[in-house]
């Protein structure tokens, strides 16, 4: 029987699984890095430590543990944070560190003068995406303006998934879905890279090839066979961002379907019968011809509740303190006793695109507790995910269907917090592998092995969570949105630069 690698590098960890043709899993592995933050405002990876590196030791894993012969492998696929902003020479080193998608905020002036110049709602019809922080076109005219020696020497401009398909390639190629991204620098019509509106970024030469994501964009190498353990020869497809792999994981397939990632940071997908044009969401070819995607995403989701426990909770050491913490939040009543939390550690991404926002506890008292402050924190999450939805609605976006997948789906008042906040059911399938098994579903569709439909034999529906009527959220829930309405400016005068 043939089998299928996917590999996933996320934000604080990368994941792999090596799956049979029919969807059984034979091996899993993972491995951990982190998130660099060298001042405010900025997220930044070492592409070849944290993503190669972990690619490396995932693949070499998943072959030790499972004991397949790498020749069995019929396709391997990857999926990677995104979009991110990587410069490499003519030798495909890397310049500096990768700087990461949407938390990662230094490019704002550069947004505003673009914004300026070209028009807002020219790149939007144009680009089909606003600029904002999870744009690449002015995060490389901030490297080109505030690094000219690195630009200068850069052949190439990567993101996290085309400088793995060129690791294990030797070719440069990114996916649709990721390139939209690229906005000023994509054109949603001509699906293609232009200079037209913005020719002072970066020649469209200096990016990589575009392809589908299922699409075969080479064969491992000799030199990429000696680094893993896999084959040389085996092919490899042109992959996608993790967010989109993850989707494909747990069925999201059709228009109405909305894929909601509860990870490092909460991030959504919803499929539309055609594209969405909002300024406050974002737009994607999906990762076939003919589809379409609109996805938003919050700045701190999972990365707060790390946070929050590395501060709060180190009596408890790392591996036991989420637990603690979690039975102290369920013992707080839904609405955390009047307290609220905007979760805007890092900014905030969709819909207020907001990189000078920042976190608040409102509402504090002598009574409040840690399990207080630890559901106030979720609930925030939640009511920050609320306001997507309703985003979502007022764009004329169709959500018939809400399946959940990610690390948040284990905890129990973060997930029950969500289906009562948005009024959504969750649905959540039986395997909760993530983009990685996406990521080997792609695979097999990339060399025949499945069909779109098959996913649902591969990862059935294992439970779904439903809403509750929850007055203290019915109250609470206007106040979190005025909260924040009502303090943004004292938030940006603290954030700006002196």
């Amino acid at each position: 029987m043939s089998l299928l690698m996917g590999i996933d590098i996320g934000t604080f960890e990368s994941k792999g699984v090596l799956v049979e043709s029919e969807g059984r899993i034979l091996a899993e592995a993972h491995h951990p890095h982190r998130m660099l933050v060298p001042r405010p405002g900025w997220a930044e990876h070492r592409a070849e430590e944290d993503w190669w590196g972990d690619f490396r030791a995932i693949a070499r894993a998943l072959l030790a543990r499972s004991g397949a012969d790498p020749r069995r492998i019929a396709c391997v696929a990857a999926s990677a944070i995104g979009p991110c902003m990587l410069p490499v020479d003519a030798a495909g080193r890397p310049l500096t560190n990768a700087v990461l998608y949407g938390v990662d905020t230094r490019a704002s002036a550069e947004i505003a003068e673009l914004d300026r110049r070209i028009g807002g709602a020219r790149i939007l019809e144009r680009c089909g995406n606003a600029l904002t922080s999870q744009s690449v076109g002015p995060k490389i005219l901030w490297l080109a303006r505030n690094r000219p020696e690195v630009f200068a020497e850069t052949a190439m401009i990567h993101t996290s998934t085309s400088y793995l398909v060129w690791k294990l390639t030797g070719r440069a190629v990114m996916d649709h879905y990721t390139a939209a991204n690229v906005s000023p620098l994509y054109d949603v019509e001509d699906l293609g890279f232009t200079a037209a509106l913005a020719p002072d970024i970066i020649d469209p030469d200096r990016l990589p090839a575009l392809g589908w994501s299922t699409d075969i964009a080479g064969e491992v190498t000799a030199a990429a066979a000696e680094e893993t353990g896999l084959a040389a020869g085996t092919p490899v497809t042109v992959g996608t961002i993790d967010a989109a792999a993850e989707a494909v994981s747990v069925g999201v397939a059709g228009a109405g379907d909305l894929m909601m990632m509860m990870g490092s940071t909460v991030f959504l997908i919803a499929l539309t019968p055609a594209r969405l044009r909002d300024a406050r969401l974002w737009y994607a070819p999906w990762l076939f011809p003919g589809e379409h995607a609109s996805m938003a995403g919050l700045a701190t989701s999972g990365t707060l509740t790390h946070w929050f426990r590395d501060q709060f909770a180190r009596d408890h050491g790392t591996e036991g303190a989420f637990g603690q913490l979690a039975a102290e939040a369920a013992d707080s009543p839904k609405g955390a006793r009047g307290l609220l939390c905007l979760p805007y550690f890092s900014g905030e991404r969709t819909p207020l695109h907001d990189p000078l926002a920042r976190g608040a506890f409102f509402g504090l008292d002598l009574t409040h507790t840690r399990g207080d402050l630890y559901r106030a924190v979720l609930e925030g999450i939640a009511a920050a995910t609320a306001h997507v939805t309703e985003t979502y609605r007022e764009a004329g976006a169709m959500l018939n269907r809400v399946l959940a997948v990610g690390g948040g789906t284990k905890n129990a008042v973060w997930l029950q917090a969500t289906a009562d906040l948005t009024g959504l059911p969750q649905v959540i399938c039986r395997i909760t592998a993530g983009a990685s098994y996406g990521d080997a579903f792609l695979a097999a569709l990339a060399v025949g092995l499945a069909r779109p439909g098959d996913i649902a034999a591969w990862n059935p529906v294992a439970r779904t969570v439903t809403p509750e009527e929850v007055p203290a959220y019915q109250r609470q829930y206007p106040l979190f949105r005025a909260l924040y309405e009502r303090t943004k400016d004292i938030a940006h005068a603290l954030g700006a630069r002196p």
